[in-house]
């Protein structure tokens, strides 16, 4: 099993490494990569988290609760704390 983490911001990344979150670092991602008990966190659209689902891995949900002022810019560590950062798991599926 491997876990990758989806992102190109350094906040992201810090954050991670502080709550402990072992994955590979990533800042671009091919679901083609999935394999059966994969874990995939980030921000993904979600055609490529249905790609994820269908070959048997898990999505992991980077959610933010980011004021629109505050969208577009470089999120530090703080930053993500202060946005309330979590991980939450979706298992998408194409109809």
């Amino acid at each position: 099993m491997t876990s990758y983490f989806v992102t190109r911001h350094k906040g992201a990344v810090q954050w991670a490494r502080k709550k402990g979150i072992e994955a590979e670092h990533v800042a671009h991602f091919d679901a083609g990569l999935v394999h059966e008990g994969d874990n995939v966190l980030g921000t993904l659209p979600v055609s490529i988290v249905a790609d994820i689902c269908a070959r048997g891995g898990r999505y992991f949900h980077l959610s933010l609760d980011i004021p629109a002022d505050e969208r577009g810019k470089e999120l530090t560590l703080q930053d993500m704390e202060k946005f309330g950062a979590v991980l939450e798991e979706f298992d998408v599926r194409r109809v």
